[in-house]
């Protein structure tokens, strides 16, 4: 069995307690093979970042059972890393030290790491910057730092919490396909949170979309676009049409918190009317344990 299989059974997070409580996922149930890129959409407050954390092990599950290669996680390990918004360095290390932190704490010999280092720096562009400080890179370069940080512990499951989530446009779109470059290299499993219809269909092989707070799971859309992707699929028939249906998705959700009615050109319930559309191949559910 190749490592990095991720499973929620019921999973339930609540902060605080009492009438205080405020529950941000809700009896969550979906798996996710190793190797695979799942994308998590919802709307905002829906318990996106929560779900990462927990995976991690920053938080644990008031009820449910979460399992990464069939055992219960409780409490972050370097078989999991953690991408977040923005990237968290160390300013007075330079990006060489910053990206050899994670070995050195693991006691791996000095010319092992040197050689590590090269490899991961050359992968994420940025060989000709080992000794520079992140204050003197751009953000896109930084966050290409934290990307190599993950990266050179070699884990078994990747979380990334909207980490082009700050970036310009176009710097976005290369971080994109370095990510894809990267994944198609290493082939970690990657979870990947994210506000951006276009980026997760761009990215995943099947898009997780929850229900609004507290977050459910609503439905699971396979990508069938073939790999590599390049930037021209973007404008694709096929990528606007799942576009189109990831967007009727999240919207319901998004205005359902907040206690407004669908607007006539979208229908009520978009879940309900893609369920009725059996012929188009291009919406899934398979694999997917819904709560």
């Amino acid at each position: 069995m190749r490592a990095g299989n991720i499973r929620l059974e019921e999973v339930t997070l609540a902060f605080g307690s009492g009438r205080g409580a405020v529950i941000a996922l809700d009896k969550l149930s979906f798996s996710v093979s190793a190797g695979e890129f799942v994308a998590i959409l919802g709307p905002s407050g829906c318990g996106k970042s929560s779900l990462i954390g927990t995976i991690a092990g920053f938080q644990s599950p008031h009820a449910g059972k979460l399992l990464v290669d069939g055992q219960v996680v409780t409490e972050p390990g370097s078989d999991r890393g953690v991408v977040f918004q923005q990237p968290t360095l160390f300013p007075w290390k330079t990006v060489r030290q910053n990206i050899d932190f994670g070995l050195r704490m693991r006691g791996v010999a000095r010319r092992e790491r040197d050689r590590i280092l090269d490899e991961i720096l050359e992968e994420v562009g940025l060989t000709e910057f080992g000794h520079h400080y992140p204050t003197q890179l751009s953000g896109g370069m930084q966050q290409r730092v934290g990307l190599a940080r993950v990266l050179v512990n070699r884990p078994r499951v990747m979380l990334m919490d909207e980490p082009f989530g700050a970036l310009d446009a176009q710097t976005r779109l290369m971080m994109q396909e370095l990510l894809l470059d990267v994944w198609n290299e290493y082939r970690m499993t990657i979870l990947f949170v994210t506000h951006d219809i276009d980026e997760a269909v761009f990215l995943a092989s099947r898009v997780a979309v929850l229900t609004r707070r507290p977050g459910r799971l609503k439905t699971v859309i396979d990508v069938p676009i073939p790999r590599p992707r390049k930037l021209d699929v973007l404008v694709s028939p096929e990528f606007m049409r799942l576009k189109k249906t990831c967007l009727a998705l999240v919207r319901e959700e998004t205005l359902d918190a907040l206690g407004r009615p669908p607007h006539p050109d979208h229908p009520r319930d978009a879940h309900r009317e893609a369920q009725h559309q059996e012929h188009d191949p291009l919406v899934a559910t398979s694999g997917v344990e819904a709560s």
